[in-house]
């Protein structure tokens, strides 16, 4: 597959994605061959999941242009995956190169959670971006755009706030390259033997009275952000409360044994606890439980992280009496006043996994089994 791009040709097979320029790219990259500013003919993405060095990835490109006839300098990386979009604006063209082993499962009632073959610890979320820039830039205006656009491509992620473990793998192992034209003419060999191939002194288009760097800057930013939320969409990375209940290493199988550490007096069947599985998964599909839970653990990220100054949370301070709040609403939305009077219960003896907990979410948990539990014994 071949796609036509102003300054370039992209194309595409099982193994590589590479684009060619004759007349040169100046780039700026990191690139694993090579970081840094290059003057180049290929820009090349190959497919290969292993963790290869320089002298191995070399090697490899090498071997991989020769078997396809390729000429030419390159920078080059490997990477898990070649899935790509492509966004063009006029002058500015992004090439989004995707790896992505996580996929939403359906789990139960209408609920998702984010699964990976790999394990979560051998995962990979990486998205990759070659910029390319229908204009003749100078080296410095290069490495400032690659500034602007890491800068920019960063704050979107993390903008995103997912669940600890999905950033955890998130752009271990993704790229980026800022490639612009060379100056006209100035590869030519006559030229090149007359004053010598020195590219600080070349006339770049930047370097002109009409341009605005600010404005450019201001494009490469809506550029790399639109870019990222279609990556978003072609990955299907969405998230849900159970994909944050994974966050904070619950399961609803710890949920169910922490409901039942508290109950006196029943013959705890494995019906029983089917009975408050389902009832837990239920409850997790309220619209108001959700926005409670999610109200507690977006609140305590915030205090962990220490991005209030009023607020020091490190020793559970007794002052601190909102989680109750949300503890016991909660309760009260699953099973109405008597699961008022159950959280009491739960949120003084924290049963189970709910002891584990930072001092906002343990209290929500409570409240959500203190609900699930009297719900199940008033059916």
């Amino acid at each position: 597959m071949s796609n036509k791009i102003e300054n370039g040709n992209l194309h595409k097979n099982s193994d590589a994605i590479y684009i060619d320029n004759g007349d040169y790219f100046l780039t700026f990259s990191d690139m694993k061959v090579s970081d840094g500013i290059d003057i180049i003919e290929n820009i090349m993405i190959l497919k290969n999941e292993s963790k290869l060095n320089e002298e191995e990835l070399i090697e490899f490109t090498e071997n991989y242009k020769e078997s396809n006839n390729i000429e030419g300098s390159y920078i080059s990386q490997n990477f898990n995956d070649l899935e790509y979009i492509v966004n063009s604006y006029n002058d500015i063209s992004i090439i989004t190169v995707i790896a992505n082993d996580v996929f939403p499962e359906d789990f139960s009632q209408g609920l998702k959670v984010l699964n990976s073959e790999k394990g979560f610890e051998n995962a990979k979320i990486d998205v990759g971006q070659i910029i390319l820039i229908n204009k003749a830039l100078s080296p410095k205006a290069l490495i400032q755009l690659y500034k602007v656009a890491t800068k920019q491509k960063s704050k979107f992620f993390e903008s995103l706030h997912l669940p600890i473990h999905i950033s955890n793998i998130l752009n271990t192992e993704d790229f980026l390259v800022l490639a612009s034209n060379m100056p006209e003419g100035s590869l030519n060999e006559d030229y090149v033997m007359e004053v010598g191939l020195d590219i600080t002194n070349m006339q770049y288009d930047d370097e002109l009275d009409d341009f605005d760097m600010e404005k450019f800057s201001e494009r490469i930013q809506d550029a790399v952000t639109i870019a990222c939320e279609d990556a978003l969409e072609k990955m299907n990375l969405t998230t849900g409360i159970l994909d944050f209940l994974v966050s904070e290493g619950i399961l609803i199988g710890d949920l169910v044994e922490a409901g039942f550490e508290l109950c006196v007096g029943v013959e705890i069947t494995d019906e029983l606890k089917e009975k408050l599985e389902k009832q837990i998964i239920n409850s997790l599909t309220d619209i108001n439980v959700i926005a409670l839970l999610m109200a507690a653990i977006r609140t305590e990220e915030d205090f962990q992280n220490n991005r209030l100054r009023e607020i020091d949370v490190s020793d559970d301070p007794a002052y601190l009496y909102t989680d109750e709040v949300l503890g016991l609403s909660i309760a009260n939305q699953i099973a109405g006043t008597k699961a008022r009077f159950n959280f009491k219960r739960y949120d003084e003896a924290k049963p189970g996994i709910i002891s584990g907990l930072g001092p906002m979410v343990d209290d929500i948990f409570a409240g959500l089994i203190a609900g699930c539990m009297s719900k199940i014994f008033e059916e």
